[in-house]
């Protein structure tokens, strides 16, 4: 039986990373050593973060005028980060309030000090579509932050608010390399690696080099300044997760990169949505116009029939398509190492699922 993991992170891995990782395990470039053991201040070390950085620009079309830095603490540690080190003259950021991890977003800022005015919310809509950016007054705000894609509510902005003279913060953690987006449309990027980018344990911050420095005294671990001046080796990074998202780059490179992944993307959940919008048994509730790549949740409104599909799906291996507690249903992660195959095994599935549940209602 093929498996196919739906996970919304951490989340499915290219075959070919996961065989390459295991073959360097033992030892990695005929060090004698594991790739589990090399030092951080080693060269060997150099080598794949020198990569990974360079690998990550050439896919992203990163400026020479943008830093790129490796974090661990994951995405929510760069809600504390990012208001720390970029709100230092008016204290005060924007929100577009799209989802859980938008929210959060905005109660860690508040928890340093920093106001924070929510532009638009659709909370009282459950979020099944995204806010609207309108009438932003300048020279107010430090930043904007967005969410480019809710993970747990499955939308996302294929056309980035133009937030004019004001900086934008993106937090791009689902999205990330799955989509197009120009990185000059924003001051700084985050993105959690567990989804599109390898495994947990490492976060990308991508940030202009005039927006750092700014502010004083901050703790080491979250000081964006001090890790672009110690090549993100301030302390000891996370390696084993630096080197797995190095190799996913370079599969990514080979595969036609970040415009053949949204290609890819973009066929994967035509696919499971056109299903779903002519079903009789199950909804996307997400408005078409703001639909996530990625993640796309779906229900039948029933929650006995929603946990007897999650069960009778683990049995065909289509696993962890149970959707989020605070949305319910399920939800399929299309990531960019979803084969089209998965998508269409789930589809198929879906519809042997639908033809019995009439048969027998």
């Amino acid at each position: 039986m093929t498996i196919y993991n739906f996970s919304a992170g951490p989340a499915t891995m290219p075959q070919p990373v996961i065989q390459q990782i295991k073959d360097d395990l033992p030892s990695y470039k005929n060090s004698g050593m594991s790739v589990m053991e090399i030092s951080h201040r080693s060269s060997l070390f150099d080598g794949i973060i020198a990569d990974a950085e360079q690998d990550l620009r050439d896919l992203m079309n990163i400026p020479d005028n943008y830093k790129v830095l490796f974090f661990q603490g994951g995405g929510t540690l760069q809600f504390t980060a990012a208001p720390l080190n970029l709100a230092t003259k008016y204290h005060r950021i924007g929100l577009l309030d799209s989802g859980h991890w938008a929210d959060r977003a905005g109660d860690e800022a508040s928890r340093v000090g920093v106001k924070v005015d929510v532009l638009d919310s659709t909370k009282d809509i459950k979020y099944t579509e995204l806010p609207v950016l309108k009438d932003l007054k300048q020279d107010t705000y430090d930043y904007v932050h967005i969410t480019t894609n809710n993970t747990i509510e499955g939308t996302a902005y294929s056309k980035i608010p133009d937030t004019g003279a004001t900086e934008l913060v993106g937090d791009q953690s689902s999205n990330f390399l799955a989509q197009q987006y120009k990185v000059e449309d924003f001051g700084a990027i985050i993105a959690g690696a567990q989804k599109n980018l390898g495994i947990a344990g490492l976060t990308i911050v991508i940030v202009r080099d005039d927006l750092i420095g700014k502010a004083k005294n901050l703790p080491s671990m979250v000081d964006y300044e001090l890790f672009a001046k110690k090549n993100s080796m301030f302390n000891t990074p996370p390696v084993f997760a630096i080197y797995a998202a190095g190799l996913v780059l370079k599969w990514l490179k080979e595969q036609g990169g970040v415009p053949e992944m949204e290609r890819r993307n973009l066929k994967k959940s035509g696919l499971l949505y056109d299903y779903l919008d002519n079903s009789k048994l199950f909804t996307a509730p997400v408005k078409k116009a703001d639909r996530s790549l990625t993640n796309i949740p779906f229900i039948t409104g029933d929650p006995d029939v929603d946990a007897d599909l999650i069960s009778k799906a683990t049995a065909a291996g289509m696993l962890n398509i149970k959707g989020h507690r605070s949305v319910g249903g399920m939800r399929a992660s299309l990531y960019n190492a979803m084969p089209y195959e998965g998508a269409q095994a789930l589809v198929d599935f879906l519809e042997k699922y639908e033809a019995n549940y009439w048969r027998t209602h």
